[in-house]
């Protein structure tokens, strides 16, 4: 018999986008906006890398926090993410000053680390793995929708009310989320005297091969994206000699490329297979990385490679998500946690290397990227879900 989703699990899936989509918002914005941050808190952009350093090391220490959604029940790991999300954004609006900006940048981080996991897992024990894919990529359009429309708003706030005004409209709006998910959530009925530890399950998680090549693919697939995302900018000014204009460009084209890749998963992805997919669009990443110095000579190329670049990537990543949360179902939220922490640990690829390569050549850049994808590619088969598990709809 087909399944359906349920009116009330397509409500439970509009407001996770919602509060994602208000997340990821507040998680992107400081990038574009950086200097405008820098010059309101009157340090320089360098000294903002540190609160970016802090945010990526802690990432990696999410599935201790994220495994409590397996031992304490799906529910308790999405309030604590969400109001740990709109706690930092209050320490940074109430303290106005860059020891707050830190601190409430590390604190919204690990409560992003948190939700995310919890609300995945959540999600797979509603919808069955066959329709995964596509519930998924829905809640994924929170990446691309917070780039396009939640950055533009938060940067009018800034520009009207000044660097702390929209921590303090993030807050207000993530108190209104939490207690919209506290009422519309329910509670799981099973005992908690029967549930096995968070260590238990994040033990349990990290002894089980096809998790650590979950992990490691996300390492690699991840490393390879940030080797180009980190310098594909400077990449652009070198070779065309062009603005911040251009720039803006190239965000317009990172946030539509996202937007249709997720577009494109949740028509796809289940219908093709998820092990497929992951394959095929890791191996166009890398041939696109490999291809991307040929575009020198004009900028449109260039851009046309960066979109196909994101898209496949993006692709990739949701396509790699869906298939770990089944990997595990009895100790999901650790399972997913575990890749939250390798997405970050390949986060810092890109820094570690990607600039001194860059010196030397930009075809250095995207061979290193290529490879890592290779890499990747080669684990995907590894990758086993638990083909027994079932999922019933609620």
């Amino acid at each position: 018999m087909p399944f359906t989703i349920s009116a009330r699990t397509r409500v439970e899936i509009f407001l996770f986008t919602l509060t994602r989509t208000v997340i990821n918002s507040g998680y992107r914005m400081v990038y574009p906006l950086l200097p405008l941050f820098a010059t309101g808190m009157g340090v320089q952009l360098a000294d903002l890398s540190i609160a970016f350093s802090i945010r990526s090391v802690l990432g990696v220490f999410n599935p201790f926090i994220a495994s409590l959604a397996d031992a304490r029940g799906r529910k308790k790991g999405l309030m604590l993410g969400i109001v740990l999300f709109f706690a930092g954004c209050g320490i940074t609006a109430v303290g106005r000053n860059f020891l707050s900006f830190i601190v409430g940048l590390s604190v919204f981080g690990i409560g992003n680390g948190v939700f995310i996991p919890s609300m995945q897992s959540y999600l797979g024990e509603k919808v069955p793995f066959e329709r995964r894919g596509t519930v998924l990529s829905i809640t994924e359009l929170s990446w691309s929708l917070g780039f396009i429309i939640g950055v533009p708003v938060l940067g009018t706030l800034l520009n009207k009310g000044g660097w702390v005004a929209p921590f303090y409209a993030l807050t207000i709006a993530g108190a209104l989320l939490a207690a919209a998910l506290w009422l519309l959530i329910p509670a799981e009925s099973v005992p908690l005297a029967s549930r096995p530890s968070a260590l238990s399950h994040l033990g349990k998680a990290l002894r089980y091969f096809p998790v650590l090549a979950a992990a490691f693919t996300g390492i690699f697939s991840t490393g390879a994206h940030e080797m180009i995302n980190l310098i594909f900018s400077v990449w652009i000014k070198d070779s065309f000699g062009l603005d911040f204009s251009a720039l803006a460009a190239a965000s317009i084209v990172i946030g539509t490329s996202e937007l249709g890749s997720e577009l494109l998963s949740a028509a796809v992805l289940d219908k093709i297979g998820k092990h497929r997919a992951i394959k095929i669009a890791l191996l166009m990443n890398g041939c696109i990385a490999l291809l991307l110095p040929l575009t020198i000579k004009s900028f449109g190329l260039a851009l046309a490679g960066l979109a196909l670049f994101y898209v496949s990537f993006e692709f990739a990543l949701i396509g790699l998500m869906t298939t770990a949360s089944e990997v595990m179902p009895s100790s999901r939220a650790a399972v997913l946690a575990i890749l939250m922490a390798s997405l970050s640990l390949g986060r810092m690829l890109g820094p570690l290397f990607s600039p001194s390569l860059y010196q030397v050549s930009f075809w250095l850049v995207c061979a290193a990227a290529a490879l890592l994808n290779a890499a990747a590619v080669a684990l995907v088969p590894r990758i086993r879900v638990n083909q027994q598990s079932t999922v019933e709809a609620q």
